[in-house]
């Protein structure tokens, strides 16, 4: 994917040159930074079986498959991510805060994938988890309406920041795999892998951006 970035200072008045491509690419340098060390943590919490059979390692099987789901999860933001400010024009105050806004809410998935591990047959961990996913996804949508208002309704982000079917399957997902989650935990873990399979393939939209 390769289109042309510019940027905008603080006040809101357009760069052009390298200038803006810096402060873009000094927004997506700290972004990707963050998310490597989300999946390092992850990694990192990640604990071999407790013993050396078959049984232990079964044991651990509900924990691996959790930390399996997360770092799909966090990868496909990664991707979109990626896109979604390589077509980005204009750096203001709004899309920084909106960019932050989304990395908080993925800080939190170590914590909860960690959680899970432990007590992956309750219901408090598994509906905690949805409450997160949906806050990540509605605050990727947050951040692509921000660049769009930045750059104006004629810019390359406006073409995919609309609501696809994809995106209105991934919230009632993960909202009704928040709710099913206080009743049968394992369904609602099956609602949220569902969402990554449908982003495993990115948006062909995101594609049809370095034409524009």
């Amino acid at each position: 994917m390769s289109i042309p970035e510019s940027g905008m200072p603080e006040t809101g008045t357009p760069q052009s040159g390298g200038a803006g491509e810096s402060q873009l690419g000094r927004l997506e340098a700290f972004s990707d930074g963050v998310l490597a060390v989300i999946i390092t943590i992850m990694a990192l919490e990640l604990r071999a079986p407790a013993g050396d059979s078959f049984r232990s390692l079964r044991e651990r099987i509900p924990a691996l498959l959790i930390y399996i789901l997360s770092f799909t999860f966090v990868g496909i933001y990664w991707n979109n991510h990626h896109h979604l400010l390589r077509a980005a024009r204009r750096l203001t105050p709004g899309v920084m805060w909106a960019n932050l806004h989304l990395l908080f809410w993925l800080s939190l998935i170590p914590v909860l994938t960690e959680w899970i591990g432990e007590h992956a047959d309750k219901l408090v961990p598994a509906a905690t988890y949805g409450m997160v996913c949906l806050a990540s996804a509605l605050a990727f949508t947050v951040l692509a309406i921000v660049i769009t208002r930045a750059d104006g309704p004629d810019s390359p982000v406006a073409v995919v920041s609309g609501q696809s079917i994809k995106s209105q399957a991934s919230l009632v997902l993960y909202a009704g795999g928040t709710v099913v989650a206080f009743f049968f935990p394992w369904i609602a873990y099956i609602m949220y892998g569902t969402v990554s399979v449908i982003w495993f393939i990115p948006d062909p939209r995101l594609g049809r951006l370095k034409d524009l």
